[in-house]
């Protein structure tokens, strides 16, 4: 298959860059796409784009916008089967994956936030004592940067991009150099849908460059990024001379409190894919498990049985259930991790067995579910974001216990709590310091409900109506009658 040559996308056209990067298969490392190098002059022409759109995309009516973003989610629905596999090259997922959950998500974004802004309303009060009246507008921010991740490409990118621009704002996007070729076909759904040119633009390229050119950008008052806590202490710092409206969603590093009494079959279950699915590079993804010590030794057997039966392998072929990693480094990284644990005396009960892999995959960057079990707390297996399928399963004796051990890292993201105990599930549920909490279930996800993290997890949890108005400014209006 010939090398795909990726273009940025701005004011409703493909441009070539003076430099492109090499885009690699995660599944076979393989160099696969050529990417744009995007400089500050790629960003300034973007941003100029986008400005020159603002005026008559804000005033564009709520309705014509979600008409417009409408046909943008048919048109990809269409075309679920190709972004699929698609974006199964440009990540390493498997393609069913891609199929059930990424693309369909995407979908479903477009539309959910298309239709939830036509039902919202303003504010208004009376005051009768000075005889005036007071309103409230919302209006739009102006030029949005949007900087996505690379672990759900589509995903993660669309849920930024739709309430952006239903709120009338326009986007420079910057979605990861090592996925951008989902975002770059995208692009030309959009011309097809009708969106205004400029109203959406990519630049593609390395964070250091376009991201932070976009990120310094006086220009653009409001920045959306999700990544990693190290690359969100640069962006503060870059934002704060602007005063930008900043939504960080960051990582990390998520207990699971699994109780005696709970339902074992359902949990392990459940559990396997919270922990492994989309190999494990998931920011929600459970990475340390506190198993009550009356179950630890059934449920660690089970739990490593289940693990090793998982396929890994050719993301395109049926039956598998993980692919690859991301690139070389990462996995070298999560890799690392397992040389620490090691190091340290722990036990590694499962995930060093050898990969029977296809002869175009021998040099994919694949990794068996490993499963860690006698970790010290104080362990960078136990703090640290691994992002990939490292699971470390430790012992608990009391419920006061588990919750302040869960508790005892920077993170905040997620949690899931095991008991078929409704009491124990409300009140461990409140105490573990996590934006979200899954009682006997996971990812089960409802977008009118608030979403984020706690502590170096984020800055906050918005539902889907807090991310229509992160990308509003609220005006009140006081006539005096």
């Amino acid at each position: 298959m010939s090398t795909i040559k990726v273009q940025n996308f701005i004011n409703g056209k493909f441009c070539d860059s003076e430099k492109y990067l090499d885009s690699f298969d995660p599944s076979t490392g393989e160099v696969w796409a050529k990417i744009p190098d995007s400089t500050v002059v790629n960003v300034e022409a973007a941003v100029s784009a986008a400005k020159n759109a603002f005026p008559g995309w804000s005033a564009t009516p709520v309705q014509e916008r979600s008409k417009v973003m409408m046909k943008i989610a048919d048109l990809l629905e269409s075309r679920l089967e190709e972004f699929a596999v698609l974006e199964s090259r440009d990540q390493g997922k498997p393609v069913w994956l891609a199929r059930t959950v990424d693309i369909p998500r995407a979908v479903y974004n477009f539309r959910f936030f298309a239709t939830c802004a036509l039902h919202d309303l303003n504010r208004s009060n009376q005051m009768q004592a000075v005889d005036a009246f007071n309103y409230t507008i919302k209006m739009p921010v102006g030029v949005a940067g949007l900087i996505s991740p690379w672990n759900l490409p589509m995903y993660l990118l669309t849920f930024k991009l739709a309430p952006a621009i239903i709120a009338g704002n326009t986007v420079v996007a910057k979605p990861s150099e090592m996925t951008s070729v989902t975002a770059w076909k995208l692009a030309e759904i959009f011309n097809t849908a009708g969106l205004p040119p400029g109203v959406i633009n990519f630049v593609f390229g390395y964070g250091p460059t376009a991201g932070e050119a976009i990120v310094r950008h006086p220009g653009v008052p409001i920045v959306s990024f999700t990544g990693g806590t190290v690359t969100a202490v640069k962006l503060r710092i870059a934002a704060a001379p602007f005063s930008k409206k900043l939504s960080l969603e960051l990582g990390g590093k998520n207990p699971g409190v699994i109780f005696d009494n709970a339902d074992m079959e359902k949990c392990i279950v459940t559990t396997i894919r919270s922990s492994f699915i989309n190999q494990g590079e998931i920011c929600l993804c459970t990475s340390r498990l506190y198993v009550q010590r009356g179950v630890y030794k059934t449920f660690v057997d089970k739990f490593v049985q289940e693990a090793k039966k998982l396929v890994v392998g050719d993301p395109k072929a049926e039956g598998v259930f993980m692919g690859a990693l991301i690139s070389k480094e990462h996995l070298a990284k999560v890799k690392g991790y397992v040389d620490i644990a090691r190091q340290e005396g722990a036990s590694i009960l499962c995930g060093e067995e050898d990969l029977n892999l296809p002869a175009e995959n021998k040099n994919g960057y694949f990794m068996r579910p490993t499963v860690i079990t006698d970790v010290k707390d104080t362990s960078r297996l136990m703090t640290e974001e691994i992002f990939g399928p490292v699971v470390c399963i430790v012992p608990f004796d009391t419920t006061d216990e588990v919750i302040e051990r869960a508790n005892a890292v920077k993170y905040g993201l997620a949690a899931t709590v095991w008991s078929t105990d409704v009491t124990t599930l409300h009140r461990v549920s409140q105490k573990l310091h996590a934006g979200t909490v899954w009682a006997n279930c996971w990812l089960v996800r409802d977008l009118n409900m608030p979403f984020g993290g706690m502590k170096e997890s984020g800055t906050g949890r918005e539902s889907a109506k807090d991310s229509i108005e992160f990308f509003t400014e609220e005006k009140t209006i006081c006539v005096k009658l």
